[in-house]
């Protein structure tokens, strides 16, 4: 009786295919044959596969590429790497791409089986979370999480600014937390008991940023049915957070370069000034020196909310905060979503690692919550997006060719593969040898 198991061997040798075939369907194996990558995606795709055994020099696409794909797309796989050029390099980048285990040409049936029950035997471990913070022992900085170099110079700037009013200008990709550092400078210092208030400047309609900002007096307006507060009377004595300030009006900025240089803001329709102690704070992602080019930002009042500047480091800046950034969203929207702490596979943990994040934190955040929701226990490689994992251009490997063009490459190389002998060819192509004597022709 055949074994379970279904493996697939990719090799772009013939004689190495069918030699690895034959050991393994004497062993009772059933096998499936790829003589490239492009083959061997194809048949993953539509195929359960149990073990992959790949060879690692192959032209335009070679095995190391297949092994990390696979590690990523189809994480229960286990890979069995079988290589005619051996080196210690080699294997470690075998290990590093998700391969199982490792062995040379040539090998002798024997050695083939116990690489296959190996590797066949290998199966993911799981991260506890708790496992995660108890290697990384320094405690979060207020809302920070971080140790890399790119957060503690971020930390080391808030320490230095927390305990005094100095105006701040924090700039940063989308989704960095540029909230969270505006939110650590204000707690972590000695006036976190004083309010902390939170204007995003995109959100409010170029109308009537003024009036919420500054507040009105009635009548000033249409609407305007009786005397009120602004965004920076509610902020007195406390912290102000001007979130994406570079979208607002030329008008409003004029207003706010008054607030910075006489501490005092004056309502919309009043022409008596009233007297502020606030802590501004403002931030963008966007370069406003550009702005100030195309003279949709006043100058002065750069210069003016620069007093200190924090640069907050993009994802791709700090990847070795990933395990405690992904070990906060497990915990958090684990309790949230499924009342219980979760865990991560290491396969899962390293794709993480090793996506660009363009969305950053943020990003990061959805696709832990999208994988809580859709995993039971255990969060693992297939819970993550396709598009976060490892893809293989083939556009940038080779020409694309007609089918025709492809297949008559394709019968030349089987051609040459079994020493110009038809019937040989025939067999391994699967076709009688009246037809490939008709292609040939």
């Amino acid at each position: 009786m055949l074994n379970k198991e279904n493996i697939l061997i990719v090799d772009d040798d013939i004689h190495i295919l069918e030699l690895i075939q034959r050991h393994l369907q004497s062993l009772n194996y059933h096998t499936y044959k790829a003589i490239s990558v492009k083959e061997a995606l194809e048949i993953l795709k539509d195929t359960s596969i149990d073990l992959l055994i790949t060879d690692l020099q192959m032209p335009s696409v070679d095995g190391l590429q297949l092994i990390k794909y696979a590690s990523e797309h189809y994480s229960k796989i286990p890979k069995l790497v079988v290589t005619g050029f051996p080196s210690i390099e080699g294997a470690l980048a075998v290990m590093k791409s998700g391969g199982a285990d490792y062995i040379t040409k040539p090998f002798t049936k024997e050695e083939l089986k116990m690489a296959v029950l190996k590797s066949l035997d290998s199966k993911p471990k799981a991260i506890k979370v708790k496992k995660i913070l108890e290697e990384t022992s320094p405690k979060p900085y207020g809302e920070l999480i971080g140790t890399s170099p790119a957060m503690k110079k971020v930390t080391e700037v808030i320490e230095r600014l927390k305990n005094n009013k100095a105006t701040v200008f924090i700039h940063g990709e989308s989704g960095t937390g540029k909230e969270l550092v505006a939110r650590s400078i204000h707690y972590m210092g000695k006036f976190s008991s004083a309010p902390f208030i939170v204007v995003n400047c995109g959100a409010i309609p170029e109308n009537l940023l003024e009036s919420e900002l500054f507040g009105y007096l009635k009548g000033a307006f249409t609407g305007a049915e009786k005397d009120r507060k602004g965004f920076f009377q509610a902020a007195n004595n406390g912290t102000i957070f001007l979130d994406e300030i570079g979208n607002a009006s030329l008008s409003t900025q004029l207003r706010l370069l008054r607030v910075l240089q006489e501490k005092e803001i004056v309502r919309v329709g009043s022409q008596k000034p009233e007297k502020i102690d606030v802590r501004v704070i403002a931030a963008t992602n966007v370069d406003l020196k550009e702005l100030i080019k195309k003279e949709r930002f006043r100058e002065d009042l750069y210069y003016r909310l620069t007093v200190v500047q924090i640069e907050v480091p993009s994802l791709l800046e700090r990847l070795s905060d990933i395990p405690l950034l992904v070990a906060k969203f497990l915990f958090k929207y684990g309790i949230e979503y499924k009342d219980r702490f979760l865990k991560i596979t290491p396969n899962a943990l390293a794709i993480l690692k090793s996506y660009h994040w363009p969305g950053n934190i943020r990003e990061l955040e959805n696709v832990i919550q999208r994988a809580i929701i859709m995993c039971d226990s255990l969060v693992d490689v297939e819970h993550l997006p396709e598009h976060i994992k490892y893809q293989i251009d083939f556009s940038k490997t080779q020409e694309l060719v007609s089918l025709k063009e492809y297949e008559k490459t394709y019968i030349l190389k089987v051609l040459q593969a079994a020493n110009n002998n038809k019937t040989k060819a025939a067999n391994i192509l699967q076709i009688d040898r009246k037809t490939l004597r008709e292609k040939l022709k």
